[in-house]
């Protein structure tokens, strides 16, 4: 098994990033192999049996690369938050890359497999228990959270689509035609709006993942 050095405190990042401006690139590696973690930890996200983990880990890594190389401090946020939207970007982008054409991630698509070979969605990755990193705890952690995240994230119009869509609210899933009929309003409108609404949450509940292991 692999293993990382620890985390950064926030003072230990800042020290490394001010000698790494300066042209120290012995800080810029260290700001990189203390965020190897973090790499790992979202590789298994995307996990497949067909496909070495090494190949996942260096790609992922190249992200985390591009980040430490373009991190602003003067954002507000912690490297990691950052480092991570990188490192799935990267990701991202090899998967998209042997597809004909490029579509948006939705909750359904499947983005890897458990350890039994079944598929896994980014769906499941919200309400579900994930063997590989996850226990009964962190499976309500997440539960508990997503309607916040619905309240916080998205407007009223969002909201009411992505419940429609997902039978968030206990009630029947429903395609997107059934969505527009029920609101007056077009397929297509719809669609635009799911996709937008999604690329919110997951970019919130990233967010969320992220304070607990940065």
């Amino acid at each position: 098994m692999l293993s990382y050095p620890k985390p950064l405190d926030a003072k230990e990042e800042e020290t490394l990033f001010t000698e790494f401006r300066s042209g120290n690139r012995q800080a810029r590696d260290l700001l990189i192999e203390h965020n190897l973690r973090l790499v790992a930890h979202i590789v298994k996200k995307y996990s497949q049996p067909e496909r070495d983990n090494e190949d996942l880990l260096s790609i992922g890594t190249v992200g985390l690369i591009k980040a430490v190389d373009s991190f602003d401090a003067c954002k507000g946020i912690r490297l990691g938050t950052y480092a991570a939207r990188c490192i799935e970007n990267e990701l991202l982008m090899f998967f998209r890359a042997g597809k004909k054409t490029a579509k948006e991630v939705y909750l359904y698509d499947p983005i890897g497999t458990d350890k039994e070979g079944n598929a896994i969605s980014l769906l499941e990755i919200i309400e579900a228990e994930e063997e590989d990193y996850t226990d009964r705890y962190e499976r309500k952690e997440k539960l508990s959270v997503l309607p916040r995240l619905l309240a916080a994230n998205l407007e009223e119009r969002e909201r009411e689509i992505i419940t429609l869509r997902y039978g968030l609210a206990g009630g029947m899933e429903l395609t997107q035609r059934e969505i527009a009929d029920r609101l007056s309003i077009s397929r297509s409108y719809v669609s635009r709006i799911e996709k937008k609404a999604l690329r919110k949450l997951r970019e919130a509940y990233e967010k969320e993942e992220m304070k607990q292991t940065v």
